[in-house]
């Protein structure tokens, strides 16, 4: 008997699992593709924690699964951190996706069952709050219930360590080999909701969540002067960031606020868009035909968790274009840095960190401006880690850290990508850019002006599935094995493989191509999703012949390497 239907067999007929389980399981009894898809293996705990389409079966996210991811933290935390990890206890929060309510409770009652404090929240709660909490609250842990951008048909599940960022590789690793020990889902401990280790939180950390992130405003002096009369429409795209983002950007001073009512209340299914993710134009649609009324100054929109922010702004020609996550990240490095330089000449070796996917300009920015800029492996956990070895050896100090798939992060009061400081500090950017009678659009073409014109895209291709997961790991191993001398006829000059290890940074499957005029290439699967990503950077003087380029060189992967060797 195949392993699948052998595993689906056992849930069906185990009376550990519940009518409702059975009831969704019996309708698919006829649909083996479906049934090998749901059984096939165990949802994976992997370096981020689960992410997964909610539905029953080993290859899903729900109560079962989550109970399981948190068996295997709680034993980690016995294990290393004994009583100690018990009394400080671990924090959860969730967003507004379908069962994150129903999987924070599943979370807390087996943590209780071990043992274990757990803090929760009596509503969603963005994921900086999150990171915040862990280390305002001296937790040993804590956990976010989100699939961050993901369709509604996912939801997700992530580990932060006391240190407030996500667990990394190692403490990861740890956490996984006990999570894998797990074989039989009855003997996962639970408790009664009720449990006097569980224990509701009040609104007093989301109070100084709020002051934690207020204290990163840099001019406040210009937002006095202006927050009246800069024009802002923001969307929370049905998420958590409705009240944070709005509340802080109105006890900052600006008064000109304007919601999207149709995105403003949380929705699991996100009805108003078909992916509620800031890095796509079609979320704004709605947002941008308020502008166009009002003649807003600047549209923000916030992912369901807020821990991302996308920016829209008008053009030369009076049109709303959406700026990218590498053009905002360097709008904000060029900002804070040339806007705090007395302070940062007072600390030691005042740093940026930026991942290796992620722009080269907010580095020559930075280095420009006696800033020194570090890169990490994409993620921001890795970012995160960073900003504890600062702390910890006292040999730099944290400025920001960003990546391009629009995460941004001031300030060392969260270790996660933040959306709500984010949103302030570009609100405040764009003050700075009105009280001088510009637009934020023209801030950037003055910051292309003195440091270069650098251009950046993304190609994503998704391929689900079984035969998908094999098929991205081909067009990796064709990457590896093809002998690539020249690309769009520039040639290649240094080709690094993280999975042999660069720069002490930890392995990983990624491969980076830099080509001899300074252009690059990386490709990588997403950890998050079944897609394999490209990236791409180009760099010059001349915006025309940059954008040619970078058509060519993507033509060039599309056509000479993608189809050559895979046949997409």
């Amino acid at each position: 008997m195949r392993e699948y239907i052998k595993n689906y067999n056992e849930w069906m007929n185990n009376p550990y699992f519940d009518d409702e389980t059975k009831q969704e399981l019996k309708a698919i009894q006829n649909d083996e593709k479906e049934i090998e898809d749901r059984f096939y293996k165990e949802l994976e705990f992997g370096t981020g924690g689960l992410r997964g389409v909610i539905g029953y079966g080993t290859n899903r996210i729900n109560k079962y699964t989550v109970r399981k991811a948190t068996f295997g933290l709680c034993n980690y935390i016995l294990k290393k951190c004994k009583e100690d990890g018990q009394k400080r206890g671990v924090v959860i929060a969730y967003d507004s996706r379908h069962k994150s309510k129903e999987f924070c409770i599943e979370a807390a009652k087996t943590l209780a069952a071990c043992g274990i404090k757990a803090y929760i929240y009596d509503s969603l709660r963005s994921t900086p709050q999150l990171s915040f909490s862990v280390r305002y609250l001296n937790c040993v842990a804590g956990i976010v219930i989100t699939a961050s951008h993901n369709p509604p048909e996912y939801n997700g599940y992530k580990v932060y360590w006391s240190d407030g960022g996500q667990v990394c590789p190692d403490i990861a690793n740890e956490i996984i080999q006990e999570v894998n020990k797990i074989e039989d889902y009855s003997k996962i401990p639970t408790t009664r909701f009720g449990d006097n280790l569980i224990q509701i939180l009040n609104n007093r950390v989301d109070e100084e969540f709020i002051n934690a992130v207020k204290e990163q405003i840099i001019n406040q002096d210009i937002i006095d002067r202006v927050g009246d009369k800069i024009k802002i429409i923001y969307t929370p795209i049905h998420g958590t960031g409705n009240i944070p983002v709005r509340q802080v950007l109105k006890q900052a001073g600006f008064k000109n606020v304007e919601v999207v009512k149709e995105q403003e209340l949380p929705d699991s299914n996100f009805s108003t868009v078909e992916y509620p993710n800031p890095e796509e134009k079609a979320v704004f649609e709605i947002a941008i035909n308020m502008a166009k009324e009002s003649g807003a100054d600047i549209i923000l929109g916030t992912d369901p968790d807020c821990d991302r922010v996308g920016v829209v702004v008008k053009n030369n020609e009076g049109e709303y274009v959406v700026l990218n996550g590498n053009q905002v990240g360097s709008l904000l490095v060029d900002y804070v840095i040339s806007n705090n330089k007395e302070k940062l000449s007072n600390v030691v070796n005042p740093t940026i960190v930026k991942t290796i996917v992620t722009s080269e300009l907010g580095a020559k920015i930075a280095k420009e401006n006696g800033v020194d800029c570090i890169d990490t492996l994409t993620g921001f956990k890795f970012i995160g880690e960073k900003i504890n070895q600062f702390e910890q050896n006292k040999d730099r100090t944290f400025v920001m850290g960003y990546e391009e798939s629009y995460g941004y992060l001031v300030g060392t009061h969260a270790r996660d990508k933040d959306g709500v400081v984010s949103s302030l500090l570009i609100c405040e950017m764009a003050a700075y850019y009105y009280d001088k009678g510009m637009t934020l659009y023209e801030g950037l073409q003055e910051v292309y002006k003195k440091y270069g014109y650098y251009k950046e895209e993304l190609k994503s291709i998704t391929l689900k599935g079984i035969d998908g997961m094999k098929q991205i790991q081909n067009i990796m191993n064709s990457f590896r094995i093809s002998d690539i001398a020249s690309i769009a006829d520039i040639k290649v000059s240094e080709i690094r493989d993280y999975k042999k290890g660069i720069n002490d940074l930890p392995k990983s499957d990624v491969l980076k191509f830099i080509l001899d005029d300074g252009s690059w290439i990386a490709v990588r699967p997403s950890g998050t999703e079944p897609k394999i990503k490209f990236y791409f950077g180009c760099n010059g003087e001349e915006p025309g012949l940059i954008d040619h380029k970078l058509k060519l060189i993507i033509e060039y992967i599309d056509m000479q390497i993608i189809r050559k060797y895979i046949g997409i």
